[in-house]
């Protein structure tokens, strides 16, 4: 049945976990593969992940203006290791890692560890409760258009948590930071 739907979500499946590995060759060539032969959404789904490992290995443009009216510039992190947190309150995975990528934060902050974040949220109070509440410091973007997420858009998010990893020199290295996070932070923040 190499035409049914069902044969390109596996090899998507299998793509994802090949770059949740950390083996985005394999993971390129299973997703070239569904953007030749799959049925058009499979196609562009896998167009997009494609688009998404090309990123890896090239500076990552993202500056927006947070919760707070500041403007945040990744360039204004050179010389950091910057974790890019794609998430919501509303996401139960999300909110399963944070206590993970909050630890990591207040182990290596002081070693140049930052987080941004990109809030799928619709619900501006209650996204700020909850960053009160847990005592999450860094910035935050909120457009309130959930699924609609402007950044979201631009960089083609297609499920939360996403959490990407920026080295010292704003390029893009992980597209899949949250498996094994705290070694990558680790490494990137070992390189000169």
């Amino acid at each position: 049945f190499p035409a049914r739907d069902e044969v390109f979500e596996l090899f998507s499946m299998i793509a994802q976990a090949q770059l949740d590995a950390g083996d985005l060759t394999k993971s390129r060539a299973l997703l070239e593969e569904i953007a030749k032969k799959g049925s058009d959404d499979a196609k562009e789904s896998a167009k997009a992940q494609l688009r998404k490992l090309d990123r890896v290995g090239k500076p990552l443009d993202l500056s927006f203006t947070d919760l707070n009216g500041k403007t945040v510039s990744l360039k204004d992190y050179a010389g950091k290791v910057v974790l890019v947190d794609f998430w919501a309150t509303w996401c139960g995975p999300c909110r399963a890692a944070l206590p993970e990528v909050k630890e990591t934060y207040a182990k290596y902050r002081a070693k140049g560890f930052e987080i941004i974040a990109i809030s799928f949220d619709k619900e501006k109070d209650a996204l700020t409760k909850f960053i009160a509440d847990e005592k999450m410091t860094w910035p935050q973007y909120f457009d309130g258009l959930g699924w609609e997420n402007k950044l979201g858009g631009k960089f083609e998010i297609s499920s939360i948590p996403t959490v990407w990893l920026v080295d010292k020199k704003g390029v893009l290295r992980e597209l899949n930071a949250g498996v094994g996070l705290v070694a990558k932070v680790e490494k990137l923040l070992a390189e000169k």
